[in-house]
């Protein structure tokens, strides 16, 4: 950066052209700084109202996201970690409270507590799979000795 002369104290009917036009001219880069500085501060504060109202509205939406699984008789989904769900979990309830059921009467209970059936076959695979339950005929469960 060129060095700055210092700023005449002398009149301004006193001054040279050349001497006016140094003077405007540092005026003019003094003037565009500050400028600059004005925006970069203006941007910064955008920037931040923008975070906050994101985190606000990302809270919003998780609520009513909640609010929509709950009313659709899911269960709340859980960040990390590996937890049965809630349809499994009420069908091992169910299970071991009848000891021996049909998937019809399973169905119909699931529907009484409000959990959705769609993927029952799947749910009860799974607990075959894992050896928690046994179907001693077709279409019947019982919770596995």
């Amino acid at each position: 950066m060129a060095k700055k002369k210092p700023v005449p104290t002398a009149s301004i009917e006193e001054l040279s052209s050349e001497e006016l036009f140094e003077l405007a001219k540092q005026r003019k880069e003094e003037e565009q700084r500050q400028q600059e500085e004005a925006r970069k501060e203006k941007l910064k504060e955008l920037r931040a109202q923008r975070r906050a109202l994101l985190a606000k509205h990302r809270k919003e939406l998780a609520a009513i996201d909640n609010e929509i699984a709950r009313l659709q008789g899911k269960g709340v989904s859980r960040r990390g970690g590996k937890g049965r769900s809630s349809t499994t979990e009420a069908v091992i309830e169910i299970i071991s409270k009848a000891g021996r059921i049909t998937t019809t009467e399973l169905k119909k209970q699931l529907s009484e507590k409000g959990i959705t059936v769609g993927n029952l076959p799947q749910t009860l695979a799974y607990l075959k799979r894992q050896g928690r339950i046994t179907s001693p005929a077709r279409a019947t469960y019982e919770m596995a000795r």
